[in-house]
Protein backbone atom coordinates (compact mmCIF):
# COMPACT_ATOMS: atom_id res chain seq x y z
CA UNK A 1 0.00 0.00 0.00
CA UNK A 2 1.58 3.32 -0.96
CA UNK A 3 2.16 6.19 1.70
CA UNK A 4 -0.41 8.67 -0.22
CA UNK A 5 -2.98 6.55 -0.04
CA UNK A 6 -2.78 5.95 4.25
CA UNK A 7 -4.79 8.31 6.18
CA UNK A 8 -2.51 10.24 8.17
CA UNK A 9 -4.50 10.36 11.78
CA UNK A 10 -2.49 13.34 13.03
CA UNK A 11 -3.20 15.58 10.17
CA UNK A 12 -6.84 14.74 10.26
CA UNK A 13 -6.48 15.43 14.39
CA UNK A 14 -5.10 18.42 13.34
CA UNK A 15 -7.15 19.56 11.16
CA UNK A 16 -10.61 18.67 13.04
CA UNK A 17 -9.00 20.94 16.26
CA UNK A 18 -8.55 23.64 13.37
CA UNK A 19 -12.50 23.51 12.40
CA UNK A 20 -12.96 23.67 15.97
CA UNK A 21 -10.97 26.43 17.20
CA UNK A 22 -12.52 28.45 14.03
CA UNK A 23 -16.13 27.69 15.31
CA UNK A 24 -14.63 29.31 18.87
CA UNK A 25 -12.93 31.67 16.94
CA UNK A 26 -16.28 33.01 15.61
CA UNK A 27 -17.42 33.32 19.43
CA UNK A 28 -14.09 35.02 20.13
CA UNK A 29 -14.60 37.84 17.21
CA UNK A 30 -18.44 38.38 18.92
CA UNK A 31 -17.12 38.76 22.32
CA UNK A 32 -14.28 41.14 21.39
CA UNK A 33 -17.00 43.33 19.62
CA UNK A 34 -19.17 43.04 22.41
CA UNK A 35 -16.17 43.98 24.80
CA UNK A 36 -15.14 47.00 22.26
CA UNK A 37 -19.07 48.20 22.37
CA UNK A 38 -19.40 47.92 26.01
CA UNK A 39 -15.73 50.13 26.18
CA UNK A 40 -17.42 52.56 23.87
CA UNK A 41 -20.35 52.97 26.37
CA UNK A 42 -18.29 52.98 29.72
CA UNK A 43 -16.43 55.83 28.17
CA UNK A 44 -19.44 57.84 27.33
CA UNK A 45 -20.81 57.04 30.37
CA UNK A 46 -17.57 58.00 32.21
CA UNK A 47 -18.41 61.33 30.35
CA UNK A 48 -21.22 62.34 31.11
CA UNK A 49 -21.10 61.58 34.25
CA UNK A 50 -18.27 63.87 34.72
CA UNK A 51 -20.35 66.40 32.76
CA UNK A 52 -23.38 66.30 34.77
CA UNK A 53 -21.49 66.68 38.32
CA UNK A 54 -19.60 69.56 36.32
CA UNK A 55 -23.08 70.79 35.81
CA UNK A 56 -24.25 70.30 39.93
CA UNK A 57 -21.43 71.97 40.80
CA UNK A 58 -22.11 74.92 38.71
CA UNK A 59 -25.30 75.26 39.30
CA UNK A 60 -24.97 75.07 43.67
CA UNK A 61 -22.58 77.48 43.00
CA UNK A 62 -25.01 79.73 41.66
CA UNK A 63 -27.71 78.70 44.12
CA UNK A 64 -24.90 79.55 47.11
CA UNK A 65 -23.86 82.98 45.45
CA UNK A 66 -28.01 84.07 45.65
CA UNK A 67 -27.99 82.45 49.22
CA UNK A 68 -24.68 84.92 50.18
CA UNK A 69 -26.76 87.94 48.68
CA UNK A 70 -29.84 87.06 50.54
CA UNK A 71 -28.63 86.93 53.81
CA UNK A 72 -26.22 89.46 53.79
CA UNK A 73 -29.17 92.38 55.06
CA UNK A 74 -31.42 91.16 58.21
CA UNK A 75 -33.31 88.46 57.29
CA UNK A 76 -36.01 86.85 59.80
CA UNK A 77 -35.29 83.41 61.97
CA UNK A 78 -37.05 81.16 59.54
CA UNK A 79 -35.46 82.66 56.61
CA UNK A 80 -32.12 82.08 58.09
CA UNK A 81 -33.16 78.74 59.02
CA UNK A 82 -34.04 77.82 55.45
CA UNK A 83 -30.33 79.31 54.26
CA UNK A 84 -28.57 77.09 57.00
CA UNK A 85 -30.63 74.23 55.96
CA UNK A 86 -30.11 74.49 52.17
CA UNK A 87 -26.02 75.44 52.77
CA UNK A 88 -26.25 71.68 54.85
CA UNK A 89 -27.40 69.76 51.89
CA UNK A 90 -25.39 71.65 49.30
CA UNK A 91 -22.43 70.54 51.52
CA UNK A 92 -23.60 66.63 51.75
CA UNK A 93 -24.23 67.17 48.31
CA UNK A 94 -20.32 67.87 47.19
CA UNK A 95 -19.41 64.74 49.33
CA UNK A 96 -21.85 62.37 47.40
CA UNK A 97 -19.96 63.93 44.22
CA UNK A 98 -16.72 63.26 45.88
CA UNK A 99 -17.95 59.35 46.46
CA UNK A 100 -18.63 59.53 42.71
CA UNK A 101 -16.18 60.73 41.28
CA UNK A 102 -13.85 57.74 43.07
CA UNK A 103 -14.99 55.44 40.16
CA UNK A 104 -14.62 58.03 37.49
CA UNK A 105 -11.01 58.89 35.47
CA UNK A 106 -9.22 61.68 37.42
CA UNK A 107 -7.31 64.54 35.47
CA UNK A 108 -3.24 63.72 36.01
CA UNK A 109 -1.54 66.46 38.18
CA UNK A 110 0.87 69.11 36.51
CA UNK A 111 3.85 66.07 37.44
CA UNK A 112 2.44 63.17 35.94
CA UNK A 113 1.32 65.33 32.87
CA UNK A 114 5.22 65.74 32.72
CA UNK A 115 6.39 62.65 33.06
CA UNK A 116 3.41 60.36 31.38
CA UNK A 117 1.59 62.70 29.44
CA UNK A 118 -2.20 62.44 29.38
CA UNK A 119 -2.12 58.49 29.99
CA UNK A 120 -5.47 58.26 32.00
CA UNK A 121 -3.99 56.14 35.53
CA UNK A 122 -7.41 56.34 37.44
CA UNK A 123 -8.02 52.80 38.83
CA UNK A 124 -11.57 52.66 38.90
CA UNK A 125 -12.12 49.78 41.21
CA UNK A 126 -11.63 48.87 44.46
CA UNK A 127 -9.93 46.00 43.88
CA UNK A 128 -7.23 47.53 41.35
CA UNK A 129 -6.40 50.29 43.79
CA UNK A 130 -6.36 47.67 46.56
CA UNK A 131 -3.30 45.71 44.48
CA UNK A 132 -1.98 48.94 43.09
CA UNK A 133 -1.73 49.83 46.84
CA UNK A 134 -0.02 46.56 47.97
CA UNK A 135 2.35 46.81 44.90
CA UNK A 136 3.58 50.18 46.55
CA UNK A 137 4.19 48.78 49.47
CA UNK A 138 5.84 46.00 48.60
CA UNK A 139 8.12 47.91 46.52
CA UNK A 140 9.32 50.21 49.09
CA UNK A 141 9.94 47.24 51.85
CA UNK A 142 11.87 45.73 49.04
CA UNK A 143 14.12 48.21 47.71
CA UNK A 144 14.72 49.50 51.36
CA UNK A 145 16.22 45.98 52.43
CA UNK A 146 18.29 45.85 49.57
CA UNK A 147 19.32 49.95 50.32
CA UNK A 148 20.02 48.92 53.73
CA UNK A 149 22.25 45.57 52.33
CA UNK A 150 24.18 47.47 50.04
CA UNK A 151 24.80 50.29 52.31
CA UNK A 152 26.19 48.27 55.09
CA UNK A 153 28.55 46.68 52.64
CA UNK A 154 29.67 50.15 51.40
CA UNK A 155 30.55 51.05 55.55
CA UNK A 156 31.76 47.92 56.97
CA UNK A 157 32.49 45.95 53.73
CA UNK A 158 33.96 47.95 50.63
CA UNK A 159 35.00 51.06 51.21
CA UNK A 160 35.20 52.38 47.35
CA UNK A 161 33.54 54.90 45.55
CA UNK A 162 31.89 52.50 43.07
CA UNK A 163 29.60 50.83 46.39
CA UNK A 164 28.93 54.31 47.30
CA UNK A 165 27.63 55.48 43.74
CA UNK A 166 25.78 52.18 43.50
CA UNK A 167 23.81 52.91 46.65
CA UNK A 168 23.59 56.99 45.77
CA UNK A 169 22.36 55.82 42.25
CA UNK A 170 19.81 53.60 43.71
CA UNK A 171 18.32 56.08 46.17
CA UNK A 172 17.87 58.16 43.21
CA UNK A 173 16.05 56.05 41.40
CA UNK A 174 14.16 54.64 44.25
CA UNK A 175 12.87 58.09 45.20
CA UNK A 176 12.14 59.04 41.51
CA UNK A 177 10.01 55.88 41.21
CA UNK A 178 8.03 56.85 44.50
CA UNK A 179 7.33 60.20 43.57
CA UNK A 180 5.42 58.97 40.37
CA UNK A 181 4.02 56.04 42.25
CA UNK A 182 2.80 58.43 44.80
CA UNK A 183 1.29 61.00 42.38
CA UNK A 184 -0.85 58.15 40.57
CA UNK A 185 -2.19 56.91 44.16
CA UNK A 186 -3.06 60.78 45.30
CA UNK A 187 -4.66 60.33 41.47
CA UNK A 188 -6.73 57.24 43.24
CA UNK A 189 -7.61 58.60 46.69
CA UNK A 190 -4.60 58.17 48.47
CA UNK A 191 -4.59 61.10 51.47
CA UNK A 192 -0.74 61.01 51.78
CA UNK A 193 0.18 64.48 53.43
CA UNK A 194 2.01 66.86 51.24
CA UNK A 195 5.25 66.98 52.80
CA UNK A 196 5.99 63.24 52.23
CA UNK A 197 5.75 63.80 48.70
CA UNK A 198 7.73 66.85 48.75
CA UNK A 199 10.29 65.24 51.26
CA UNK A 200 11.08 62.66 48.49
CA UNK A 201 11.15 64.71 45.81
CA UNK A 202 13.80 66.68 47.96
CA UNK A 203 15.39 63.09 49.06
CA UNK A 204 15.95 62.92 45.05
CA UNK A 205 18.01 66.07 44.66
CA UNK A 206 19.76 65.31 47.87
CA UNK A 207 20.63 61.71 46.59
CA UNK A 208 21.57 62.97 42.91
CA UNK A 209 24.18 66.04 44.36
CA UNK A 210 25.70 63.21 46.66
CA UNK A 211 26.49 60.86 42.88
CA UNK A 212 27.98 63.69 41.78
CA UNK A 213 30.07 64.92 44.80
CA UNK A 214 33.60 65.07 43.31
CA UNK A 215 36.02 62.99 45.91
CA UNK A 216 38.24 64.72 47.92
CA UNK A 217 39.09 66.03 51.25
CA UNK A 218 35.44 66.98 52.36
CA UNK A 219 33.99 63.78 50.75
CA UNK A 220 36.25 61.14 52.76
CA UNK A 221 35.36 63.70 55.76
CA UNK A 222 31.30 63.21 55.22
CA UNK A 223 30.98 59.54 53.73
CA UNK A 224 31.51 57.36 56.75
CA UNK A 225 28.54 59.56 58.37
CA UNK A 226 26.22 59.80 55.15
CA UNK A 227 26.18 56.09 54.63
CA UNK A 228 25.51 55.38 58.53
CA UNK A 229 22.46 57.36 57.91
CA UNK A 230 21.34 56.47 54.76
CA UNK A 231 21.47 52.74 56.77
CA UNK A 232 19.69 54.13 59.49
CA UNK A 233 16.69 55.43 57.36
CA UNK A 234 16.56 52.44 55.60
CA UNK A 235 16.17 50.42 59.09
CA UNK A 236 13.48 52.92 60.31
CA UNK A 237 11.72 52.33 57.38
CA UNK A 238 11.79 48.73 57.81
CA UNK A 239 10.11 48.77 60.95
CA UNK A 240 7.72 51.33 59.97
CA UNK A 241 6.35 49.44 57.68
CA UNK A 242 5.56 46.13 59.54
CA UNK A 243 4.19 48.39 62.62
CA UNK A 244 2.25 50.41 60.26
CA UNK A 245 0.75 48.24 57.73
CA UNK A 246 -0.71 46.47 61.01
CA UNK A 247 -1.84 49.52 62.18
CA UNK A 248 -3.33 49.83 58.69
CA UNK A 249 -5.27 46.05 58.65
CA UNK A 250 -6.33 46.64 62.32
CA UNK A 251 -7.83 49.52 61.37
CA UNK A 252 -9.40 48.28 58.22
CA UNK A 253 -11.37 45.43 59.36
CA UNK A 254 -12.70 48.43 62.13
CA UNK A 255 -14.09 50.53 59.30
CA UNK A 256 -11.52 53.27 60.66
CA UNK A 257 -9.37 53.58 58.10
CA UNK A 258 -9.52 54.45 54.08
CA UNK A 259 -8.80 52.14 51.85
CA UNK A 260 -5.85 53.99 50.33
CA UNK A 261 -3.97 55.01 53.51
CA UNK A 262 -0.29 54.00 52.81
CA UNK A 263 3.12 53.52 55.35
CA UNK A 264 4.83 56.83 55.04
CA UNK A 265 8.53 57.64 56.32
CA UNK A 266 6.80 59.81 59.41
CA UNK A 267 3.83 60.08 62.11
CA UNK A 268 0.51 59.58 61.16
CA UNK A 269 -2.73 60.30 63.27
CA UNK A 270 -4.08 56.64 62.81
CA UNK A 271 -0.38 55.43 64.37
CA UNK A 272 -1.11 56.87 67.69
CA UNK A 273 -0.96 53.70 69.38
CA UNK A 274 2.83 52.95 68.25
CA UNK A 275 3.68 56.42 70.01
CA UNK A 276 6.09 55.34 72.41
CA UNK A 277 8.07 52.52 70.48
CA UNK A 278 7.87 54.93 66.68
CA UNK A 279 8.38 58.68 67.88
CA UNK A 280 12.10 58.12 69.68
CA UNK A 281 13.26 55.90 66.85
CA UNK A 282 11.51 58.72 64.41
CA UNK A 283 12.87 62.18 66.36
CA UNK A 284 16.55 60.27 66.62
CA UNK A 285 16.50 59.68 62.43
CA UNK A 286 15.75 63.88 62.54
CA UNK A 287 18.03 65.07 64.54
CA UNK A 288 20.76 62.75 62.58
CA UNK A 289 19.72 65.24 59.69
CA UNK A 290 20.13 68.20 61.62
CA UNK A 291 23.75 67.11 63.19
CA UNK A 292 24.17 66.40 59.16
CA UNK A 293 23.36 69.97 58.11
CA UNK A 294 25.94 70.97 61.06
CA UNK A 295 28.65 68.56 59.59
CA UNK A 296 28.36 69.77 56.10
CA UNK A 297 28.26 73.74 57.14
CA UNK A 298 31.38 73.04 59.13
CA UNK A 299 32.99 71.36 56.03
CA UNK A 300 32.19 73.92 53.77
CA UNK A 301 33.75 76.59 56.25
CA UNK A 302 36.63 74.96 55.92
CA UNK A 303 39.89 76.10 53.85
CA UNK A 304 40.05 72.58 51.47
CA UNK A 305 36.05 72.65 50.53
CA UNK A 306 35.94 74.07 47.16
CA UNK A 307 32.74 71.95 46.05
CA UNK A 308 29.42 73.46 45.90
CA UNK A 309 27.66 70.25 47.20
CA UNK A 310 29.00 70.79 50.89
CA UNK A 311 26.83 73.50 51.61
CA UNK A 312 24.15 72.88 49.12
CA UNK A 313 23.77 69.32 50.73
CA UNK A 314 23.77 71.28 54.46
CA UNK A 315 21.15 73.05 53.34
CA UNK A 316 18.60 70.71 51.86
CA UNK A 317 19.60 68.16 55.20
CA UNK A 318 18.68 71.08 57.31
CA UNK A 319 15.06 71.79 55.18
CA UNK A 320 14.51 68.16 55.71
CA UNK A 321 14.91 68.10 59.47
CA UNK A 322 12.32 71.07 59.42
CA UNK A 323 10.02 69.60 57.51
CA UNK A 324 10.34 66.05 59.26
CA UNK A 325 9.95 67.49 62.10
CA UNK A 326 7.55 70.16 61.86
CA UNK A 327 5.01 67.81 60.38
CA UNK A 328 5.56 65.40 62.71
CA UNK A 329 4.70 67.88 65.52
CA UNK A 330 1.79 69.19 63.83
CA UNK A 331 0.43 65.67 63.67
CA UNK A 332 0.75 64.87 67.43
CA UNK A 333 -0.14 68.26 68.69
CA UNK A 334 -3.65 67.83 66.68
CA UNK A 335 -3.98 64.74 68.15
CA UNK A 336 -3.74 65.71 71.58
CA UNK A 337 -5.46 68.52 71.24
CA UNK A 338 -8.56 66.10 69.55
CA UNK A 339 -8.37 63.41 71.87
CA UNK A 340 -5.76 64.28 74.88
CA UNK A 341 -2.79 62.31 75.50
CA UNK A 342 -3.76 59.11 77.50
CA UNK A 343 -1.12 56.97 79.09
CA UNK A 344 -1.70 53.32 77.85
CA UNK A 345 -0.15 51.26 80.71
CA UNK A 346 -2.29 53.46 83.46
CA UNK A 347 -5.07 53.15 81.48
CA UNK A 348 -5.08 49.50 81.09
CA UNK A 349 -4.47 48.79 84.67
CA UNK A 350 -6.48 51.40 86.28
CA UNK A 351 -9.03 52.46 83.89
CA UNK A 352 -8.29 56.55 83.94
CA UNK A 353 -5.99 58.66 81.64
CA UNK A 354 -4.87 62.13 81.66
CA UNK A 355 -5.84 64.81 79.22
CA UNK A 356 -3.52 66.87 78.29
CA UNK A 357 -5.78 69.27 76.82
CA UNK A 358 -8.62 69.52 79.43
CA UNK A 359 -5.32 70.35 81.78
CA UNK A 360 -4.29 73.29 79.51
CA UNK A 361 -7.93 74.45 78.88
CA UNK A 362 -8.50 74.91 82.23
CA UNK A 363 -5.46 76.92 83.00
CA UNK A 364 -2.38 75.06 84.51
CA UNK A 365 -0.38 75.12 81.68
CA UNK A 366 0.86 78.91 82.33
CA UNK A 367 4.25 79.41 83.29
CA UNK A 368 3.88 81.37 86.97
Amino acid sequence: MSRESTPNILLLAAMEDWNDLEKEYVQLEEEHKNYCDLLAKLSAAQKKCLAQIAHHRYRMKCIGDNITRATKGSVGEDEKKQANDLKHKMAERKLNFHEMEENLPHKNGLYLRIILGQVNVSLLTKEAKFIYKKDYETFKLTVSYIILALSFVAAFVISSRVSDAVVNFLLVWYYCTLTIRESILRVNGSRIKGWWVTHHFISTVCAAISLIWPDGYTYSQFRYQYILFVMYISFVYVLQYYYQSGCLYRLRSLGESHEMDITVEGFMSWMWKGLTFLLPVLFFGYFFQLYNAYSLLMLASHPKCTEWQVFALSAIHFILFVGNTMTTCTVLFNKIKSDGFRIPKLRNKYKFSIGIGNFLSQGHGHAE
